[in-house]
């Protein structure tokens, strides 16, 4: 496994991530595809054991079962100190009037709620896990600054926003001298390529670190156009997020087919292998439901594509409409 610094910041991250949305309870919240702890057990120690100290989860994943799963697995096959742990606030918690979004009632509440299901007493990287357009944004910062002053958070990061926005909040916190992001999660493959335009150069120049979510497009770049999977038959955002460039991504999936086929390599070590070489990004997040998930996944950190396949790869693309932000 290799480690990188986070962005600027001294702290180290496998640069691989484990996604943890993937366990949960199914019937909590609204992915009933996710893996209950006994079937996560041997996905999350095998993830640990090949050397990834970076997990990413959030409070809404599995209404808040992914975090409990996490937790608990965590002090079963790691050291707490040797792990990167990360989660989210944003989403809806409870049903009451001030039970989801970032201001500063959300966020001291679902910090302390955050650790009691992870069953630690500090979180690694907290993120917002989208713009909240009712809360103003020095709200936010300053509560994300005391979460941190509290010792409760080490790092802050980001998810889920226009570069504009991510601009904006930077320069707060740097004229009031609150925490500093360290990260941006932003969604990254190659169908859909949006964040190359702003946020990736954004990052870059700031020094905060970048991890991609769905770097296989959901699994989309793995497998044949059309070819069933229970996450693609319950899953409530593939086709919202791919379903309107769905024919023009198909030649991207045929090319990486391609590609996978001459170099007799699985299509998702070739897919991976594009997030990974991606000036910028710091480590893709990887969700792994079964064991070939996790292989091919470690397995992408040794594949080297040329400027000729990167071209080859990326040739097809069209401009996609952006998706997954408030």
């Amino acid at each position: 496994m290799e480690y990188v610094r986070l962005g600027r910041t001294g702290l180290k991250v496998s640069r691989l991530a484990l996604g943890c949305m993937s366990y949960g309870i199914p019937d909590r919240g609204n992915h009933a595809w996710t893996l209950r702890e006994e079937e996560a057990r041997p996905l999350f120690k095998a993830a640990v054991e090949a050397g990834i100290n970076f997990l990413d989860t959030a409070n809404v994943y599995s209404d808040g079962t992914s975090e409990e799963i996490v937790g608990r697995l965590l002090k079963e096959f790691a050291k707490r100190d040797e792990i990167v742990l990360a989660t989210k606030v944003y989403g809806r918690m409870n049903p009451g009037a001030n039970g989801m979004g970032l201001s500063r009632k959300a966020i001291l509440s679902e910090v302390d709620n955050s650790l009691h299901r992870l069953g630690t007493d500090y979180i690694d990287l907290y993120q917002t896990h989208f713009w909240d357009t009712y809360t103003p944004i020095e709200e936010t910062l300053e509560a994300l600054n005391d979460v941190v002053k509290a010792g409760k958070v080490r790092y802050i990061g980001a998810s889920n926003m226009y570069a504009w926005q991510f601009a904006t909040a930077i320069q707060i916190s740097k004229q009031n001298g609150w925490a500093k992001f360290s990260s941006m999660q932003s969604h990254l493959n190659l169908i859909y390529r949006e964040e190359e335009r702003e946020m990736l150069p954004l990052c870059q120049t700031e020094g905060i670190g970048v991890m991609t979510f769905s770097p296989l497009a959901r699994g989309l770049l793995t497998k044949d156009v059309n070819a069933p999977s229970k996450r693609s038959e319950t899953d409530n955002v593939t086709g919202r997020f791919y379903e309107k460039a769905f024919q023009a991504d198909q030649e991207v999936i045929r090319e990486v087919a391609a590609i996978a086929q001459e170099r007799d390599l699985p299509r998702a070590q070739v897919a991976l292998a594009w997030v990974l070489q991606k000036d910028g990004v710091t480590s893709p997040i990887i969700g792994a439901t079964k064991p070939g998930h996790l292989s091919d996944a470690v397995s992408s950190l040794d594949v080297r594509l040329t400027p000729e396949e990167i071209a080859r790869l990326e040739q097809h693309y069209v401009a996609h409409d952006v998706v997954g932000l408030n």
